[in-house]
């Protein structure tokens, strides 16, 4: 019987002068209320009496100087500024640390697994931080997933150094530019290597709730009164963005002003929800994840390169298997803008090529 899997989450340790140490509890606290607007039911969320929530908050207003809440007669409860930026701290450290925990997280429990099961058939797959890459290790039952989060250069150069059996790396389905397609032509060898479909994933803008800037596009990023804020210079989604700028005549959004970069989807959207910015670049899923709104600028492909021997692997027939069945499907297609008709479809480097060219 398989073990159950570790997860690894970061919780916050805040200390006073006077060595007075701040609850992590309180942090799921905020958290209901700012979703339920009750004190009453995020108490019960998280598992504790009305009384002793009301205690928790008065002790921590105490701490800071400052409510964290709003009771309002008939009205429910509201965050304070300040209980809102502590909501938004947390998601946003989560969102930012979240591809290094995985990564450790996948470390651990491949040494539990083997301490306590013996070896057993494993997959090494390096690929870049998304909501669907997140969704295997849920449904790998029979072989250890060795999960690492890396970019695509990386990860299709750990391939060809035969370091992962798995690399990931999204092209996307009509913007391309010369160099998204010199990085897999340039690393996959036609005889030697196979693609595995993976899914589908809408990119675009991503703005605050009802859009109170009106924002319509790439134009918009050039308003000198709104914050952008961008990825770094190495992942998919910059030369994405780049691509669509160049060919919109504005550049490339390494002129823009910005208020700094993010490592995932989900740190930008949280930089975005959080009023730290007023647009960034990312997946529809992130978006939808921080109750964003979401303007849609193109498609990409999320695909699997791996060496053709691999596909004789019994965990690799699994996970082509698991590619293409319902559950896996269903639950990429609850993903706002994400799709896997295609899953698990194996295609050889000349077909992608070809298509990409076309």
């Amino acid at each position: 019987m398989p073990i159950n899997k570790i997860n690894i989450v970061p919780t916050w340790s805040f200390r006073d002068e006077s060595g007075r140490e701040l609850d992590p509890q309180l942090f799921s606290l905020l958290r209901y209320i700012e979703t339920d607007g009750k004190l009453t039911s995020a108490a019960q969320s998280v598992g504790i009496s009305y009384r002793h929530a009301w205690n928790q908050l008065n002790k921590w207003a105490d701490f800071f100087g400052t409510p964290l809440v709003e009771l309002q007669k008939g009205r429910g409860a509201r965050l304070t500024p300040l209980g809102a930026k502590l909501v938004w701290a947390e998601k946003r450290v989560i969102a930012r640390l979240e591809p290094q925990l995985d990564n450790i997280t996948s470390d651990l429990n491949l040494e539990l697994s083997r301490l306590l099961e013996g070896t057993r058939p494993c997959l090494r797959l390096q690929a870049s931080h998304g909501y669907a890459v997140e969704l295997l290790p849920r449904f790998v039952q029979s072989f250890e997933l060795d999960l690492q989060y890396r970019n695509a250069r990386e990860a299709l150069a750990s391939l060809g150094r035969e370091q992962c059996d798995l690399a990931g790396f999204h092209l996307p389905v009509s913007v391309l530019s010369e160099e998204m397609k010199s990085l897999p032509i340039r690393l996959l060898k036609p005889r030697a290597h196979r693609i595995i479909r993976f899914i589908t994933r809408q990119q675009g803008l991503m703005v605050a709730a009802g859009n109170p800037l009106a924002i319509q596009g790439l134009d918009d990023l050039h308003r000198e009164d709104l914050v952008f804020i961008n990825r770094e210079n190495d992942s998919g989604t910059r030369l994405l963005l780049d691509e669509l700028l160049r060919r919109g005549g504005h550049g490339s959004s390494s002129s823009l002003s910005a208020a700094g970069i993010e490592y995932t989807h989900s740190a930008i959207a949280a930089h975005v929800a959080a009023g730290m910015a007023d647009m960034g670049f990312g997946v529809q899923a992130a978006a939808g994840q921080f109750g964003l709104d979401f303007i849609p600028l193109a498609q990409e492909q999320y695909l699997l390169a791996c060496h053709q021997r691999t596909l004789e692997h019994p965990a690799c027939q699994i996970l082509l298997a698991l590619l293409r069945s319902e559950p896996f499907r269903a639950a990429v297609a609850e993903l706002p803008g994400y799709d896997a008709h295609n899953s698990g479809e194996v295609l050889t480097p000349d077909v992608l090529f070809a298509q990409m060219q076309s």
